[in-house]
């Protein structure tokens, strides 16, 4: 990991195919083993099953309320505060029960890559 300091820029956000705003906090050479993302899900918004092959992701809730489904848990309500732990390969979604926008770090290890999102919606 190389020391950097990354700043936090809000008009880098952008729509993803899996139904939810992301912003790319870290995801680059100065640290290999992990990417960091800002996920932002509107109220009411579910994203589509997916999973990621060959990648865990934990989900750190910062704002808002959800429910998370991981393939083999039952289904579980989650807020700020809360961490989740999706292992590689495990077919996933969140949704917005709040009145506000529900928004988590997405953190990935190996780092994300476009090619590792599948989607499973049905």
């Amino acid at each position: 990991m190389k020391a950097a300091i990354k700043t936090y820029n809000a008009e880098q956000e952008y729509y993803f195919a899996e139904g939810c705003y992301i912003n790319e906090l870290s995801n680059s050479i100065d640290d290999p083993h992990v990417s960091i993302a800002r996920a932002r899900l509107a109220p009411g918004k579910t994203t589509r099953w997916h999973y990621l092959k060959g990648t865990g992701e934990r989900y750190v809730i910062q704002e808002g309320f959800g429910v998370v489904e991981i393939q083999g848990l039952p289904e579980k309500g989650v807020n700020a505060g809360d961490v989740v732990l999706i292992p590689p390969g495990a077919r996933q979604r969140i949704c917005n029960t709040g009145a506000d926008d529900l928004v988590f770090l997405a953190i990935c290890s190996p780092p994300f890559t476009a090619d590792v999102y599948i989607d499973a919606d049905d």
